[in-house]
């Protein structure tokens, strides 16, 4: 694999079941905050060339800190959060395309919330390998429930057929251009959408999914942050 990545790392959500004084990226896991297991993950992809964390203005400081402390050396920038996580890593692809020079606005994006601190060996290998036929790839996984469409009275409309259908992760994988692209057409319509993907795929992008993995967990709840916690635990390969 020889294109160089940048890793956008939206971690500005405050995490409304999370204590607010802390948010829930950076809630301690064995003495380390969930932000850095992720952080630390993707610094060991020797692919990713640097690394852009989201940081809500007000945590920036005591983030800068953390890379100090954890020798995340392919951290050299943080984008500030934005309102939404759409705007959070619109900043960040704001900050790539002020570059300079042309090197890393040729170059290939993953993007991968903060909060998903288990990242398969392999995994970011093959969204690279998958992208040369494609305009993003993006992990996902089968549904093993039944899915039901509901109207906003919470009746069924219909039931999906769940051999088509997968839940999806991140890293999400794209060149730059495309996914700024999208970003910049979303932001002229004034869309907003709860991934990456799903702005690619408005402006006609195509998108595949591969194999994504069940202990790509994201934490939104305690009892994911249980999980996370049994996984890494677990998984010798993580750290």
């Amino acid at each position: 694999m020889d294109p160089e990545i940048i890793a956008i790392v939206p971690s500005a959500g405050l995490g409304k079941r999370f204590d607010p004084s802390s948010g829930k990226t950076f809630v301690s896991i064995h003495g380390v905050p969930l932000l850095i297991y992720t952080l630390k993950r993707l610094h060991s992809e020797g692919a990713i060339a640097e690394i852009i964390p989201v940081i809500r203005q007000e945590d920036t400081g005591r983030f800068n800190e953390m890379v100090k402390e954890y020798h995340l050396d392919k951290i050299k920038r943080v984008a500030p959060g934005g309102r939404e996580r759409q705007d959070s890593i619109y900043n960040a692809l704001s900050l790539i395309e002020e570059d300079v020079i042309d090197h890393y606005r040729n170059r290939y994006v993953l993007i991968h919330d903060g909060v998903r601190p288990y990242i398969p060996e392999g995994m970011i290998n093959k969204l690279a390998d998958a992208i040369k036929d494609v305009d993003g790839v993006i992990p996902g996984i089968p549904v093993k429930d039944t899915m039901k469409e509901i109207d906003a009275g919470g009746i069924v409309v219909s039931t999906l057929n769940r051999s088509k259908v997968r839940a999806v992760q991140t890293p999400q994988f794209f060149a730059f251009r495309t996914v700024k692209k999208a970003y910049d057409k979303a932001y002229e319509d004034g869309f907003y959408a709860t991934d990456d993907a799903a702005l690619v795929e408005r402006t006609g992008g195509k998108i595949m999914v591969i194999a994504g993995s069940p202990f790509n967990i994201k934490v939104t709840t305690p009892e994911d942050l249980e999980m996370v916690e049994y996984v890494l635990a677990k998984k010798s390969n993580a750290y």
